[in-house]
């Protein structure tokens, strides 16, 4: 069945290109069409507030930031034309099928009818308050009939039943704006509501006081028409709102109700009874228009079989009246119904009806008062023609509008169920569950209209979740069917209250049912939703959870899903060092906790950057197999660890600095040209030979006595992984020395002598080396000395050097400061090489 494009093959689509295949024999609902091969899914894109939201129905929805190029302008406001043709499909329900029924006119309500177009004209918000059966309804659709012209965006029907004030805002909005598929963020949402001028009517109002005012205050250039029960909390004393109070019609109007309703003047002994009935009802209009349809019945009954509909709708129910033949004589068999079932008239009116429309009516009762649309009759009943029924139950005024949707009147549930119509619950709601649970998973039938039946939807499946268990095998459970279908319908319409719902419905029905993947799906839509909601420590705990579960499941697209999501989450927070956690983590695994992390190799002095590949989010699984270890660190400590990289990272680059300026007055400032340092460069190498006239102390005999002393010396190379600059050793053979990161070279004699001996594997190392800097003559490779003063760097070792390994570059606690691989060198007794500083 499809009730959006019924037409000649309106139940079976066989020209739809899909191969019908067997009906399963557990479906009785559809026994005269095959279900559909499944169709691809169907994806639609939301744009919510700052996000592009992709509602994915199979792997769940992914979110990201929208693009700029996606990034909706601003929504233009619908014509009048598009406005009475959106008002005609969305805020009335649709009309019943069947021939037509003259329009009834409203009596006795014109002084109240003047009233309310009076304050609404002065810009007034009203509130029209009357019981159920009122006739409250009737005269709001009157009332704005005659303020179509009174604001510049005319007027606008909603139904305020089991609405929030949000939801009514976002419902304001779409209906006055060509917004499809736009959900504006709170923001954006109130700065378009205050350009709206218009005529609200809200019927079936809940909510009064403050969250009144809160949509007042939303729209400050409407006037509110709003219909409520007297149970309804009013509104606060200086929201400035007038109440128009609905009484009951007087008796001459009630006979009058139910001679509209039968056609014809009653009789006088009618006319009593209907006296009688007035002042039971206290002058309820729809309890003259059930009277009235009592008394069509009873008159349908006495009449000849002839008269009786050609379709022979009430054959089935006239073994429960008496047998009638043509006679005069015997309309007395046929006696007024008593007081009592006029007071509780339907068991009796649903009595005369058919057989369709009493399927209707348990189907109604099972459904919590919410009537099926009637292009699901057919399917649910069993029956091509029971769509008919539902225009049998408006006449008998068994059903009300609510709006787009028709629900059963006031006290006719109870009355129902007092009569045995709710002896199969169980068996009507699991009926109609899997019923829609083929329906709004079907591809033809779109977001809006699955909205529109959100309520019956919603309460079918809260009837069969607790009943879920283990489906046996090549089966799967109603309840996680219906939510799997429903839910992203709900959140393509943008009716995001029901979408909720539905995820918690689905989430313990997956739970009943064993059903892990679909549970881990329920949870990331969870998610989503509450990061657009602003929700972030929510939509962070509905994430982990989904990812826990798809981790045990190996679901790669659906962690791929989440893990985008949970970013978000981790980006509007704040916690960006917990992006990183589970990467760094892994990295320094082996690193004590109060040890400084240095930054990767090849960043020196410079803030921590993260790969890409290190924003992976901790998760923490809620649900076994636990999360690996590496997810189950602390938030805290994870920050802890990323501040202690910050450090790190700006000790290196105070390092650098000082390092720089040392270098740079050391270059600049000896003349000598015949400086060891300008024949080496910077940093000479140590494999500088005797013919180079310097740095050959490695060489026997290079000691001639003049004053110089070589110095073994190693050139820099690519940072280290704590971000200082290392060293290489030369490839020549007479390379000398090569002290790792981390470790000062070793120094010459102040006596003179021969040069300290080079080792390749070890060195020298000064674990607290002392600083000085002070201005000496620089010494020339032949031994002369220049007069030309250069601050130079000169470390001290301790007395007792340890001859320990050098350390690595991994920024432990117990290694040496961080140094440059130069080495100093010492002076003889007449003065002081150059050298490169070492800190």
């Amino acid at each position: 069945m499809d009730p959006t494009n019924q037409g000649p093959e309106e139940y079976g689509h066989e020209g739809d290109g899909h191969a019908p295949r067997p009906r399963p024999p557990r479906d009785p609902l559809t026994p005269d069409f095959g279900a559909h091969t499944p169709g691809p899914a169907r994806t639609v894109r939301v744009i919510a507030g700052e996000h592009l939201l992709t509602v994915n129905p199979v792997d769940g929805s992914e979110i990201e930031l929208c693009p700029p190029t996606e990034r909706p302008g601003r929504p233009a406001k619908r014509s009048a034309e598009e406005r009475a043709e959106y008002d005609e499909l969305a805020a009335r329900p649709p009309a019943p099928a069947g021939p037509a029924r003259p329009e009834q006119p409203l009596l006795g309500r014109q002084d109240e009818r003047e009233q309310l177009v009076r304050l609404l004209a002065r810009g007034r918000s009203v509130r029209l308050t009357g019981p159920s059966g009122s006739g409250r309804t009737s005269l709001l659709d009157l009332v704005a009939e005659d303020c179509e012209d009174l604001a510049p965006d005319g007027v606008v029907r909603l139904s305020g039943y089991r609405r929030t004030p949000a939801e009514l805002l976002h419902d304001l909005f779409h209906t006055v704006h060509d917004a499809d598929l736009h959900r504006p963020d709170p923001e954006e949402l109130r700065t378009l509501l205050r350009e709206i001028g218009a005529v609200v009517v809200v019927d079936d109002l809940g909510f009064g006081g403050a969250l009144l005012d809160e949509l007042l205050d939303a729209t400050p250039e409407c006037a509110f028409l709003l219909g409520a029960t007297p149970d309804t909390p009013p509104p606060s004393a200086d929201s400035a709102v007038e109440e128009v109070v609905l009484s009951g019609l007087d008796r001459a109007g009630g006979v009058d109700v139910i001679e509209r309703a039968v056609g014809r003047t009653l009789t006088e002994e009618e006319a009593n009874w209907a006296g009688d009935l007035w002042f039971e009802s206290e002058g309820l209009p729809l309890r003259f228009v059930q009277a009235g349809a009592l008394l069509r019945q009873r008159d349908q009954l006495r009449a000849d079989v002839d008269a009786v509909d050609a379709f022979g709708v009430f054959e089935d129910a006239r073994p429960l009246a008496a047998p009638v033949d043509a006679g005069a004589g015997d309309a007395e068999e046929i006696p007024l119904p008593s007081l009592g079932e006029a007071a509780a008239p339907a068991p009796l009116l649903a009595a005369r009806l058919s057989a369709s429309a009493r399927a209707t009516l348990r189907f109604a009762v099972a459904l919590d008062g919410e009537v099926p649309h009637q292009a699901h009759l057919p399917a649910l009943i069993g029956d091509t023609h029971a769509d008919a029924a539902l225009g049998e139950l408006v006449a008998c005024g068994l059903v009300s509008p609510v709006g787009v949707r028709y629900r059963l009147a006031a006290g006719i549930q109870t009355q129902l169920e007092a009569a045995g119509y709710d002896d199969d619950i169980e068996a009507r709601a699991a009926a109609a569950a899997q019923h829609y649970a083929w329906w709004a998973g079907h591809p033809s039938v779109t977001p809006e209209r699955v909205c529109a039946e959100a309520d019956a939807v919603l309460t079918a499946l809260a009837l069969v979740v607790p009943s879920t268990t283990p489906p046996a095998e090549d089966e799967e459970a109603t309840a996680v069917l219906l939510a799997r279908a429903a839910a992203p319908a709900f959140a393509a319409g943008l009716h995001w209250s029901a979408w909720e719902s539905a995820l918690h419905e689905g989430a313990e029905a997956a739970r009943l049912a064993g059903e892990s993947a679909d549970r881990a799906y329920f949870h990331h839509e969870l998610g989503v939703l509450a990061l657009c909601a602003g929700d972030l420590d929510r939509a962070r705990s509905e994430l982990e959870a989904s990812l826990g579960l798809r981790g045990a499941l190996t679901d790669k697209r659906g962690t791929v899903a989440g893990r985008r999501a949970l970013a978000l989450v981790a980006d509007a927070s704040g916690d960006v060092p917990g992006l990183a956690a589970a990467t760094v983590g892994e990295e320094v695994a082996d690193a004590r906790p109060e040890e400084p992390v240095s930054p990767p190799r090849g960043i020196q002095a410079a803030l921590p950057t993260y790969p890409p590949e290190a924003r992976t989010v901790v998760h923490r699984a809620v649900t076994p197999p636990p999360a690996p270890a590496a997810f189950q660190q602390r938030r805290g400590g994870l920050k802890g660890l990323a501040k202690r990289n910050l450090v790190a990272a700006g000790a290196g680059a105070l390092l650098v600095a000082v390092l720089g300026t040392v270098v740079t007055l050391g270059a600049t400032s000896n003349n000598d040209a015949g400086d060891p340092a300008d024949r080496g460069g910077v940093n000479p190498s140590a494999s500088t030979g005797p013919d180079a006239g310097g740095l050959d102390s490695d060489t026997p005999g290079a000691d001639t006595g003049t004053g110089d002393t070589g110095t073994a010396t190693s050139r820099p190379t690519d940072p280290g992984p704590d971000g200082t600059m290392g060293t290489s050793d030369d490839p020549t053979p007479s390379e000398s020395a090569s002290p790792t990161d981390g470790e000062s070279g070793s120094t010459g004699s102040d006596t003179g002598g021969s040069s300290p001996t080079p080792s390749s594997s070890s060195s020298h190392q000064s674990p607290r080396p002392s600083h000085s800097t002070s201005p000496s003559p620089t010494s020339s490779g032949t031994g002369g000395s220049s007069s030309s003063p250069s601050p130079t760097v000169s470390v001290s070792p301790d007395p007792e050097p340890s001859d320990s390994a050098s350390t690595s570059a991994s920024g432990t606690a117990s290694s040496a400061p961080i140094s440059s691989a130069s080495s100093a060198s010492s002076s003889r007794s007449g003065g002081a090489s150059a050298s490169d500083p070492v800190i």
